[in-house]
């Protein structure tokens, strides 16, 4: 039996869904999803294996125009998942402008790999306006196919995954057949704690947030976990903390919970606060960071 393996890197603009179509597809919540834009800062890998393929999928931040140093380091993981994929994903939705981000669009087309065309949300859509928004990107992607799903229904998805199969080249598995994902569970922890304190608080404050795993250890059962949450400015400190440290409490508890659900295990979670001034402009704390 030939086996088949391929990267499938997922690009897109900010809020078309790409970390819940991923997550979708891999069956794990892998990346963080909000209804904020910029969620996703990291590439981030999820694993799916059956007996005859391997898929290696990359959710990617969001493309943007970059504003300061951390939005480079962002947009360098997008172009260094547009130069080593074996297909790409380009995720758009039906609220979308068509081909609001050309530059990329353009790299896709003359980047010579195979693209699929996924149009997220039709459950928001009708029927009229789908075939019209399909044609659209069957013009603007001559010979892609074009796959409308809803992630969030998980409609679809079985189209879109039987397609993802029938272009991957033929390969060995890149990774062991257990393995979900590339990250470490640090990385999963902070994960899900930046995305409680993208929900909880607004305007720029969950922009200037970046969470340091400063302790990750189990101890007798439970892991213990010491995370160190960087804000830029005093009163953005403040702000995180809360009056009384209500806000902070709120955030750690949701974050616990959820930590005992992903890792299925106790967490004991520790949480501080921390003014980094200017940190999404150090090239020094973005390497800290992992932002390379």
């Amino acid at each position: 039996m030939k086996h088949r393996s391929g990267f499938v890197n997922i690009l897109g603009n900010p809020n078309v869904g790409k970390s819940t179509i991923m997550n979708a597809l891999v069956g794990e919540k892998l990346s963080i999803v909000t209804s904020k834009a910029q969620t996703t800062r990291h590439r981030i890998m999820g694993i799916v294996n059956g007996d005859d393929f391997q898929i290696v999928y990359s959710d990617t931040p969001g493309i943007l125009n970059p504003k300061y140093k951390l939005q480079e380091a962002m947009m360098n993981f997008v172009l260094g998942a547009l130069q080593d994929a074996d297909i790409i994903l380009y995720v758009t939705d039906v609220k979308e402008k068509p081909i609001s981000e050309k530059t990329y669009i353009e790299k896709i087309k003359t980047s010579g790999i195979p693209a699929i065309i996924v149009i997220n949300k039709i459950d928001l859509s009708n029927q009229e306006e789908l075939d019209r928004i399909v044609e659209h990107w069957k013009t603007a992607f001559p010979g892609s196919l074009v796959i409308p799903v809803s992630a969030i229904n998980r409609f679809n998805l079985d189209t879109l995954l039987k397609a993802v199969i029938s272009y991957l080249p033929q390969n060995p598995p890149y990774f062991p057949k257990d393995q979900l994902t590339d990250k470490y569970e640090r990385f999963f922890a902070s994960e899900i704690l930046r995305e409680k304190i993208l929900i909880h608080y607004k305007k720029e404050v969950p922009y200037s947030v970046e969470i340091e795993i400063e302790n990750f250890h189990e101890e007798s059962g439970i892991l213990k976990i010491r995370a160190l949450i960087h804000v830029e400015r005093d009163s953005q400190k403040g702000i995180v903390i809360g009056h009384k440290g209500v806000m902070l409490k709120l955030v750690g508890s949701e974050a616990r919970k959820e930590m005992e659900d992903f890792f299925g295990k106790k967490v004991f979670l520790e949480l501080f606060v921390k003014v980094s001034r200017e940190w999404r402009e150090k090239p020094l704390m973005l390497r800290r960071f992992g932002y390379r």
